[in-house]
């Protein structure tokens, strides 16, 4: 199964995100499909920056974001596009 999941990139102490398109077999920072967007927490207010367009096709395509993806995209407004094509 696919996730869209967060990818930890950054220095030590200084995280920063990649969302990303992975199997859900894959660890955390190993093999994946595709980048979409990042995400930054250290900056006020946080930053989140996602392709909508290649989120919505994965999410089409059947991928499950986690808890934290998913806040971020209902935060960017991608899941409430989604939901309407969904029913």
């Amino acid at each position: 199964m696919l996730k869209i999941r967060l990818r930890r990139v950054g220095a030590r102490k200084q995280p920063a995100y990649r969302v990303v398109v992975a199997d859900s077999r894959s660890p955390r920072d190993g093999a994946f499909v595709e980048t979409i967007g990042h995400y930054d927490p250290k900056t006020n207010p946080e930053t989140v920056l996602v392709e909508e367009e290649r989120a919505l096709y994965w999410l089409r395509q059947g991928a499950q974001p986690t808890e934290t993806v998913a806040r971020l995209l209902r935060k960017a407004g991608i899941l409430e596009k989604f939901r309407p094509v969904k029913e």
